[in-house]
């Protein structure tokens, strides 16, 4: 039987028990599917494949006295990366996924990775062989590099002996570090109870049978990939396609395509992924699709838009897809993942006062009116889960109709972050002033609760507070992405800066490849926005100037607030997270040092 009715009540204490357990009730279940290109079948692993794979490079490990070591696993988007996982937690030894070196551009990767290193000060790190050759090209760069030992986990052979590692519910599994969007990267310490306890949550939210199929294109690296992608197939017993992210990129298409061939029921990712469906798949690439059995359809890691939805809801009705598999979520890697989520329905969307908000108020609007805001809830906490909004200073629960910061508690919560004591204790262990009640994560995101419905507002260090008002950045952001034809989605970043004392606000966006910046703005085309008709093999012109009058205008207009700068930058310029988040720190930092790049 492959159901989770036939686990003994999945009271496992480690994924080693379950992994074991799968590999002996459920020898020749496929787990894990990989697409090549997001199209083509490439390899699979059973349960008992990966067993195996995964006792031999624990064997390994163990010879090199690895257990409590943290290990470095960089590896691109495949197969290979699920046995080295699993080798770590069965040598038990503390696994830290990461992105592979970008070897063309190392600038881009490096610094991050040399950062990790120097905190995780790992002894080993597994990798491919295709990668392992091209190490010795970056020593010079990253002198860390130097001082590991390095193994190419698909050339290895099994010689030793494997030994049950005899880990706990409380022994470490790896360290997530967080994407450093807003700081330098921190490793949230993430056991194997945790990783268990946000499985069984999330097979609660969702409520799915066993028998069910799902697709991740989401890099294993990243919290939302390894849980949703990994461990949760092993959990449910199921099967995974796995492809690569690259691809998805590349033609959105093979996402859908994936999910309509194998009956998919289950898959998702942030939200920019179904606004970039809605952009790049055409009417004819949409035939044939049968997005019916897709029933959880989830969406996270940033804002979510109910424009979004609404928009790819449309886009994909005729392929059978309904608006009520949405399933907007909310969760961190210090809460191991998900926090809360639910299956999408109108109720979940509030439209509120934008003035006050601004006040740290929530206040529907009755009536359509200027400077509103349309918020997508994220569900409710379930289980043993709570959220409570807090005001950030006094410590104090917030009133009902408050936005504050939101605090978590629960059994998915971590310990904090790796080798930083007071951080963890700051962070992940809160108390409520004057009630004492806690401990509480800390999660540095901005919402408001509605009939215990989750609303998230923005984050707490991206605010921008301008004449006393606060401004949401994402909530800008979207406004600039909409002024404007040649503004690429989800590639804009608002945040301020001092000047003369006085905090400005500021805009950098990037402009579509397939725009030109025109010298002469009168171009005879007659739409007057400065951009010219689409030819065949010719780039649309582009009014640099009118471009920046527009961005302006609709901030002002929307906001009553005057944009101190906007920036125009090439595509591919703004600083993102490996996971495809903002960097606005990084945004503020490259306009100070003039490093952004310029159209």
């Amino acid at each position: 039987m492959n159901n989770h009715e036939a686990d003994p009540k999945n009271n496992f204490a480690t994924l080693v028990e379950m992994l074991r357990w799968r590999a002996a009730h459920q020898p020749e279940q496929r787990a894990y599917t990989y697409l090549i290109d997001g199209e083509t079948k490439g390899g699979h692993l059973t349960f008992a494949e990966l067993d195996l794979q995964a006792r031999t490079i624990a064997a390994m490990l163990q010879h090199r006295d690895a257990r409590g070591e943290r290990v470095l696993l960089l590896y691109p988007t495949g197969l290979e990366f699920i046995p080295a996982f699993f080798g770590c937690l069965y040598a038990g030894a503390i696994a830290v996924p990461l992105p592979p070196p970008n070897h063309a551009q190392p600038h881009r990767t490096l610094p991050r990775l040399r950062s990790i290193i120097n905190d995780a000060r790992p002894s080993i790190a597994l990798t491919i062989s295709s990668i392992l050759a091209k190490i010795d090209g970056l020593l010079s760069l990253a002198p860390e590099l130097i001082k590991i030992s390095w193994v190419a986990t698909d050339s290895l052979s099994a010689r030793r002996e494997w030994q049950d590692p005899a880990v706990i519910e409380e022994t470490l599994a790896l360290l997530q570090y967080t994407s450093g969007s807003t700081a330098t990267p921190k490793g949230v310490m993430i056991s194997h109870g945790n990783l268990l306890q946000n499985s069984a949550y999330i097979n609660s939210l969702f409520d799915l049978p066993s028998e069910i199929t799902s697709v991740t294109w989401l890099p294993a690296f990243h919290d939302m990939g390894l849980t949703n992608g990994i461990i949760q197939p092993l959990y449910k017993g199921r099967n995974c396609y796995l492809m690569p992210p690259q691809s998805f990129l590349q033609r959105p298409i093979r996402w859908l395509q994936a999910i309509s061939r194998s009956k998919a029921t289950i898959s998702g990712g942030p939200n920019f992924a179904y606004e970039l469906c809605v952009r790049k798949i055409t009417a004819e690439q949409r035939e044939g699709l049968d997005l019916s059995s897709w029933k959880v359809a989830y969406n996270g890691a940033e804002p979510v838009r109910a424009d979004t939805m609404k928009r790819f809801a449309e886009s994909f009705a005729s392929c059978g897809f309904q608006a009520s598999s949405f399933y907007p979520s909310y969760g961190l890697a210090e809460a191991t993942l998900l926090v809360s989520g639910a299956s999408f329905s109108e109720k979940m969307l509030r439209t509120v006062e934008g003035s006050a908000l601004e006040q740290n108020r929530v206040v529907e609007a009755s009536e359509p009116k200027h400077n509103v805001r349309t918020l997508v809830g994220c569900g409710r906490a379930m289980l043993d889960t709570k959220i409570v909004i807090v005001n950030p200073e006094t410590l104090t629960p917030c009133p009902s109709d408050g936005v504050g910061e939101i605090w978590v508690s629960g059994p998915s919560v971590t310990s904090g972050y790796w080798n930083k004591p007071e951080e963890s204790e700051r962070v992940c262990r809160a108390f409520l002033s004057g009630t004492g009640e806690g401990p509480f994560l800390r999660t540095g995101d901005l919402g408001f609760l509605r009939d215990g419905e989750l609303f998230i507002t923005g984050r707490l260090k991206d605010l921008i507070i301008i004449g006393g008002r606060n401004l949401y950045p994402q909530e800008i952001e979207l406004t600039v992405q909409q002024s404007h034809p040649a503004v690429r989605p989800a590639c804009c970043a608002a945040f301020s800066v001092d000047v003369a004392d006085e905090e400005r606000l500021i805009v950098a966006a990037e402009v579509e490849p397939c725009y030109q910046p025109n010298p002469h703005p009168t171009n005879g085309n007659g739409n007057g926005n400065g951009t010219s008709r689409p030819q065949s093999n010719r780039r649309l012109a582009l009014d640099v100037d009118g471009m920046v009058r527009t961005i302006r205008r609709a901030v002002a207009e929307e906001y009553d607030v005057r944009v101190h700068a906007v920036l125009l930058l090439r595509a591919g310029s703004i600083p993102k997270t490996s996971s495809g988040k903002l960097q606005r720190r990084a945004c503020q930092a490259g306009f100070l040092n003039g490093t952004l790049a310029k159209l």
